[in-house]
């Protein structure tokens, strides 16, 4: 039997781990959204006065994604966000984030990439039940470019892989997903 201070503890508790998860599925899907080119995903991430810091560019958080979108476009063919290292200090409805994250975008030309790394480091809070970002102010502790060339070659090419699409024709957003879908994009 459970008592009332059991039952408070595993409250709590269980309480702490909703929060953890629904702010690590925030950022995670900030990130997805960018790599998707979704500004639904990415906009969803900020509260409506929200504020992004990404070096000299400052956005709102509901402007972030255009920015984003076309800062990326004009630089490179694909990209993919990855997040790390994850610390969260939680207080009531605010918390603060840091999340390292490794950001690889293939150049235009096919055959280079960069290769960034640096953290995001943010404050989110709750309201209305939801934990969004109020806050995103992001690092570059890192970054060098890399021979990305091997994606041209014939060997590769047959090998026949997806490549995710920058939009919603990406497999990750077919339900169900099967082998039936075709794939929007193949090396």
């Amino acid at each position: 039997m459970v008592n009332g201070k059991d039952l408070e503890a595993l409250q709590r508790d269980v309480r702490y781990l909703m929060d953890r998860t629904e702010i690590l599925d925030c950022i995670a899907g900030h990130a997805r959204g960018c790599d998707r080119h979704d500004p639904d995903l990415v906009t969803a991430a900020y509260h409506h006065d929200g504020i992004d810091e990404h070096g000299a560019a400052v956005n709102p958080g509901p402007g972030y994604a255009e920015w984003a979108n076309r800062t990326h476009a004009e630089t490179s063919l694909v990209h993919t966000h990855h997040v790390t290292t994850h610390t969260c200090d939680i207080d009531g409805d605010t918390a603060h984030a840091e999340s390292y994250v490794l950001v690889v975008l293939l150049g235009l030309d096919g055959r280079s990439a960069q290769v960034i790394a640096g953290r995001y480091l943010d404050r989110l809070e709750r309201r209305d039940g939801r934990w969004r970002i109020a806050v995103r102010r992001s690092t570059v502790e890192t970054m060098f470019g890399a021979d990305a060339s091997v994606l041209q070659s014939s060997f590769f090419k047959k090998a026949g892989y997806l490549v995710g699409t920058r939009d919603e024709s990406d497999l990750s957003y077919q339900r169900p997903l099967s082998m039936e879908t075709p794939a929007p994009e193949r090396w």
